[in-house]
């Protein structure tokens, strides 16, 4: 009925003339938060857990950046870790809910913003670490974060991130980014940046990129259903040419993997269009790096969500994933 209940939210605005753009649910439940970050803009944060006082660590989770990221992309993590800690799920700017003005989108930009997210959180809880999992690109700010703050940390989960694919590590300048300017000026001009956006976030083009990512028809028609109302909203294509034209891609990526030392765990799948990890040997002899490999595509935990979130919670445990 949830999912019914989207698409017909959208498709009210399919019907006739002039389009009226359908409200942006919350991505999941619970309490929303929105912070003022000042250098990341206005950001949008939800925030749940168990019904009695509890002093397990906080959890933050971070969606991919996509044409169509939001935290409901973390929904079934969030479910499943709201019945024993205080869990949060972040918005990052350009998405969902939060601030998608027509700015610069950098890995500092959403850097900052996991921070924010951060340094919120620990306030609420006595300054305790915090535990935090990112999907896909994002998985870079978290370790960035991570990197620069990392008594803030105690434990990352990086799921089908990227910089491990290839034979080439990324040691590049600090902050320095594999983004092109030209191609962005050419996306981004504004004869054809709408189209081009639009082509992007046509609901039958949003689900073959779902099937491209899940590498299989069975995606998850909720996020789906999500995804095409974020994409309708004011300013939704901002952050995403950025993320087209690789602004958002760390040249220094390798350099702060490298200099992560608290646990990390990276998981990822072996269908669909990521499954090229072949940098994880890199990291296979570090003793405070673990890997795990499931079979499915590159969102682990809508697939095999048992079998996920053991491992997982093995690894927020202290245990072998």
């Amino acid at each position: 009925m949830r999912i019914l209940s989207i698409v017909v939210l959208f498709c009210v605005g399919c019907a006739g003339a002039p389009q009226v753009k359908p409200v942006l649910p919350q991505p999941v439940d619970g309490t929303a938060i929105t912070l003022d970050t000042g250098s990341a803009g206005r950001v949008a944060m939800f925030a749940s857990g168990p019904e009695s006082p509890t002093d397990a660590r906080p959890l933050l989770l971070i969606h991919s950046v996509n044409a169509a990221g939001s935290a409901y992309e973390v929904r079934p993590l969030y479910e499943h870790a709201k019945a024993t800690r205080p869990v949060y799920a972040l918005d990052l700017p350009g998405f969902g809910l939060s601030e998608r003005s027509d700015r610069v989108y950098t890995p500092r930009l959403m850097t900052d913003a996991v921070l924010a997210a951060v340094a919120e959180i620990r306030h609420r809880h006595q300054g305790l670490a915090v535990d935090a999992l990112a999907l896909s690109l994002s998985s870079e700010f978290l370790a960035r974060a991570a990197f620069e703050q990392p008594d803030a940390f105690a434990r990352l989960a990086l799921v089908s991130p990227t910089g491990f694919s290839g034979r080439k590590q990324r040691h590049g300048a600090p902050g320095s980014t594999r983004g092109q300017a030209w191609l962005y000026s050419t996306l981004s001009w504004s004869v054809w940046d709408d189209g081009i956006y639009g082509l992007l976030t046509r609901p039958g083009t949003i689900r073959y990129f779902l099937e491209r990512t899940w590498g299989s028809k069975s995606i998850d028609e909720g996020l789906w259903a999500y995804d095409v109302i974020t994409t309708q909203q004011d300013g939704a294509k901002f952050a995403p040419l950025h993320f087209v034209s690789a602004n958002l891609f760390a040249a220094d990526i390798n350099t702060l993997y490298d200099g992560l030392k608290m646990p990390v765990w990276m998981s990822h799948g072996v269908r669909g269009d990521f499954v090229d990890y072949r940098g994880k040997a890199w990291y296979a002899d570090r003793p405070n790096w673990a890997f795990s490999q499931f079979p499915t595509g590159a969102l682990p935990h809508f697939e095999v969500p048992r079998e996920f979130f053991a491992a997982f919670d093995r690894f927020l445990a202290g245990e072998q994933p």
